[in-house]
């Protein structure tokens, strides 16, 4: 009877373990898509430098898109969208959701779909409907919209296509290193008390959300940390994700390497991943952080300048600086590098399985005139229609602004007061709303030739389990993430337990930034870029309540006032390509500068230069304009093994002039530690214009060249050596 009633025992909590296993089961669907779109010609977007022009490729850009169904009711489902761009856009989302619907009828829709940019400053812009947004772009470039728009609603269909039973875990960690605080003068200006309960002046933890599939393989995962994208400064012209671009593409690579066994320092024990392993890296409440670690510096005299950001007055000398100054790439890389072993840990180590209800809320909300009530967690105030002030246009010290405008600047000039007020005067309700912070773009109530700024934006939550999203349309600062995550932390623990809140910030909608109130008074370039007034934050925080509110009690949500489609009404001042030519003699493709006859070794830089043509001719979606080929001694294939997708590369187009037809395209290759020995050849693919209008496609590849063996460490030790003999000579 006894052994019996053991086996009984053993058998419920057996099948009480299995019940519980597949009841934690989520239907989940992950998809990539590329998203870089022109190559050339086109304004970045984030540093709003109107000199600093793409013209080539670093890394690709790409949409990563995750859904997470509930079995039981497969139409209970949300997408969030990591998007390697510098923040979503109202005009893309829109665009995405009306293609969705098309598509998929019901099934995603504005209030189940997240997209949120990881704000690199390295990626083309002109994809925003306000006119402010575009200014440096000249305007709206619907290639670049529908290259974003596109490659969303490629991932999310591929996503989609892809949906199968699996796991998701959640795991936090603390990550040093990888971020400071831009704004530290600003950050003090919160109350002692409270900057007392943290050890840092910026959020340390990155948070995983993790996906493993039916056979327990590791298939994909979200990992969010507040860090700006800004390693690479306002002097670089080649697409790139930056810091969390190549974090993505160091744990892809990682995952494929590990998933055929030769990533190195696995064991039997170890979480297996697959081959297609997808890496997000999503940004948090980013708004006051900087990869440039080492601080701001003055480039004449080498002081430090990060309390006020000048030098001998002038703001544009002061500059962050990265790990690896004034290598900005291989600061970007070690940044990328931190974020990308951190996220591997997270993984590895997860262990706390997500359980529970699938849920949403969303609603539009009109910013410029929202009554907030006082409460426990926020104070009595009201929002204002939007309006950027002086510091705004002094930028920041990971990219200043131009005319030598001052952060902290609660005054103003009476020069820059005239030149704002030919935009709008301002009236005296908005001055007094918006203190105190100087009114330099009146920009919400511009309105000529379209609206300057949003007034309608999207706040927005998703849920899983004991896994929480808050989707936030700006950049908040890290107190303000900190306060909103408490409210909400507190307001839902009554009814769902303790559960693990991120902020997914600049998500469906871009309006700049959220500081706190007492950050606001310091009008440094965070407060004055704080559109909506000192209660912006307030605002935000009373409106994610309510949401949380509704969805703890099972209520739905009012959709809010619906944004204006303005499409339509864009102006674009960018001209087209009208022609490319090859010099006489010569033809599209032909090599300018041909490899080296030497043999190249690990860490030599091959550089090869071909005639070409404009980029925006084809952006190459899912391709590549360049192809490091090896080859295969054995069969005499030529196998490409480099893309313009890859670090180690570099696609730099340019013309001889800005009028001029011709163009030429370099392509550089650093190559990588593990290259092995053997033939290789650089090529080029392009399209060029002809007198007709049509385009027509062409190839080039350089000499074929010899990467040797790797030196051993004797023989590099005594070039060392040789060196040094000679430089004493």
């Amino acid at each position: 009877m006894q052994f019996t009633l053991q086996r009984l025992v053993s058998l419920t909590l057996v099948l009480a373990l299995s019940v519980y296993a597949g009841g934690s089961d989520y239907h989940v669907g992950i998809g990539k898509a590329d998203i870089t779109g022109p190559a050339a010609d086109v304004n970045m977007m984030g540093y709003a430098m109107l000199e600093q022009i793409v013209s080539g490729i670093h890394t690709r850009l790409y949409a990563r898109a995750y859904i997470v169904a509930d079995p039981t009711q497969d139409s209970n489902r949300f997408v969030f969208v990591n998007l390697d761009a510098c923040m979503a856009s109202q005009a893309v989302t829109l665009g995405v959701i009306e293609r969705l619907k098309v598509e998929f009828g019901d099934m995603y829709t504005e209030r189940n779909v997240a997209i949120s940019g990881i704000h690199t400053h390295s990626g083309p812009g002109g994809y925003l409907q306000y006119v402010l947004y575009d200014i440096t772009s000249l305007g709206f470039v619907k290639q670049s919209w529908e290259a974003v728009v596109s490659g969303i609603v490629e991932s999310i269909r591929r996503a989609h296509a892809n949906v199968k039973p699996g796991k998701l875990r959640v795991n936090q960690m603390e990550l040093l290193g990888a971020n400071a605080n831009r704004s530290p003068s600003a950050y003090l200006h919160n109350p002692e008390e409270e900057r007392a309960r943290y050890q840092h002046n910026t959020d340390k933890i990155m948070t995983q959300l993790s996906v493993t599939n039916s056979e327990g393989r590791g298939t994909g995962a979200i990992s969010w940390f507040p860090v700006h994208c800004t390693s690479i400064n306002n002097t670089n012209d080649l697409i790139s994700g930056d810091n969390k671009g190549v974090a993505s593409q160091f744990m892809e690579k990682w995952a494929a390497k590990q998933s055929m066994g030769t990533a190195g320092g696995s064991n039997p024990g170890q979480l297996q991943v697959a081959g297609d392993f997808v890496a997000a890296f999503g940004q948090a409440n980013v708004g006051d952080t900087s990869p440039n670690i080492q601080g701001a510096f003055c480039q004449d005299t080498g002081l430090a300048c990060e309390d006020h950001s000048l030098c001998n007055g002038r703001n544009k000398l002061c500059i962050a600086r990265g790990p690896a100054w004034p290598d900005n790439f291989r600061s970007n890389e070690i940044i990328a590098q931190r974020q990308a072993d951190k996220a591997r840990e997270l993984l590895l180590s997860a262990s706390e399985q997500v359980s529970g209800p699938i849920d949403f809320r969303h609603a539009f909300l009109d910013m410029t005139n929202v009554e907030v009530k006082k409460s426990q967690y926020t104070r009595a105030g009201r929002t204002c229609p939007a309006a950027m002030g002086f510091s705004f246009a002094a930028g920041t010290t990971d990219g200043p602004g131009a005319f030598d405008f001052k952060q902290g600047d609660t005054n103003g000039t009476l020069f820059w007061r005239v030149v704002g007020h030919f935009l709008h005067n301002p009236t005296d309700s908005q001055i007094s709303c918006q203190a105190p912070k100087p009114i330099l773009l009146d920009t919400g109530n511009a309105h000529i030739p379209y609206e300057w700024q949003p007034s309608i934006v999207e706040v927005q939550i998703l849920r899983v389990g004991q896994f929480v999203i808050l989707c936030v349309p700006g950049e908040l600062t890290t107190m303000a993430g900190r306060r909103l995550r408490e409210a909400v932390q507190a307001q839902v623990q009554p009814s769902w337990g303790n559960v693990t809140i991120t902020i997914a910030g600049l998500t469906n909608t871009y309006s700049s930034y959220v500081t706190t109130f007492e950050e606001y008074q310091a009008q440094r370039y965070e407060g004055a870029s704080t559109i909506f007034g000192p209660h912006t934050l307030d605002a935000y925080i009373q409106e994610f309540l309510r949401l949380a509110d509704d969805m703890m009690g099972g209520r739905p949500t009012e959709s809010g006032p619906t944004p204006p489609n303005m499409i339509k009404n864009q102006w674009s001042f960018l001209p087209p390509v009208v022609i490319d030519t090859a010099p006489i003699g010569s033809h599209f493709g032909t090599v300018v500068h041909d490899v080296l006859k030497n043999p190249y070794q690990v860490n030599d830089t091959v550089t090869v230069t071909f005639q070409s043509a404009c980029p925006r001719n084809n952006v190459r979606t899912g391709d590549t304009f360049l192809a490091v080929q090896k080859l295969q001694e054995d069969t005499g294939q030529w196998i490409t093994v480099y893309t313009d997708n890859d670090i180690s590369t570099k696609f730099h187009w340019q013309r001889p002039h800005m009028l001029s037809s011709e163009s030429t395209a370099t392509v550089t290759w650093k190559i990588p530690e593990g290259t092995e020995a053997g033939t290789y050849m650089i090529w080029n693919y392009g399209d060029y214009k002809h007198l007709t209008g049509g385009t027509v496609p062409f190839t080039g590849h350089s000499s074929s060249f010899t990467v040797g063996k790797p030196k051993s460490t004797l023989w590099r030790a005594l070039k060392q050596f040789k060196h040094k003999l000679w430089r004493r000579c």
